[in-house]
């Protein structure tokens, strides 16, 4: 991320949020959505404004160049990998007795929803029974903030970022995942649910797209509730 967001940010604004902390306050706060829709770039954000404890996302995936090169077998491996180590991770940091908010780059759900798109029956059975034992009594986390935004938008921030393997992600694998995550948010309950649109804003090369999210999350989020920053359609 640019150093210039830190220099435009007011201090007034930094000690309202790291003074945020109280009572009613999220203790664990998760920020989820598709591929290249900002996460990783809110959840950093907000883990140095909150003075949060982050959980990272499982990002080296041996398997991943096996699955986007569509080798049999490789959709099964990925899943699996990914559900042995997000349920570590997240258990490991949930077992720390911590002040610190806990912020999170993944729901442990996620998982369940790419096993839908990429196993087979089969698979998903399998997969299932795993689930199931690993991931059943992971409490739901306080908040989550959902990051979505159009396939077109996602394909190009895919394509700009060129990492490795991601361009052979198909537009049609992008659409997929996308009314995916909608499908499973749009009957979420499990927590408090902040739903955002980053298909135009920015909160990279726009600080005050950030500096608005920011403020938003001084107040109480209850139920699902949606944001969008002033000007964003501009």
């Amino acid at each position: 991320m640019p150093s210039t967001m830190a220099t435009h940010e007011s201090s007034s604004a930094k000690r309202a949020l790291s003074t945020r902390r109280g009572p009613h306050a999220p203790k664990h706060i998760v920020i989820e959505g598709p591929l290249r829709v900002g996460k990783s770039t809110l959840a950093r954000v907000l883990a140095e404004r909150l003075h949060a404890r982050r959980v990272y996302d499982c990002e080296d995936n041996p398997f991943l160049g096996e699955f986007y090169s569509e080798k049999p077998g490789s959709a099964l491996r990925v899943q699996m990998y990914f559900l042995m180590e997000r349920q570590k991770r997240m258990r490991e940091a949930l077992a720390v007795e911590s002040p610190a908010p806990l912020l999170s780059d993944f729901l442990m759900e996620k998982d369940r929803i790419f096993a839908n798109l990429n196993l087979d029956d089969e698979e998903l059975k399998l997969y299932e029974r795993y689930y199931e034992a690993l991931a059943k009594d992971i409490p739901a986390p306080d908040l989550v903030i959902y990051l979505q935004a159009k396939p077109e938008v996602l394909r190009a921030r895919i394509a700009k970022k060129a990492m490795k393997d991601e361009n052979h992600i198909s537009t049609e694998y992008i659409e997929e995942v996308s009314r995916a995550y909608e499908h499973f948010f749009f009957r979420y309950e499990a927590s408090d649910l902040l739903v955002i649109d980053t298909s135009e804003i920015d909160f990279v090369a726009r600080n005050e797209d950030l500096q608005q999210l920011l403020r938003r999350l001084q107040e109480p989020v209850k139920g699902t509730q949606y944001f969008l920053p002033l000007g964003a359609s501009e």
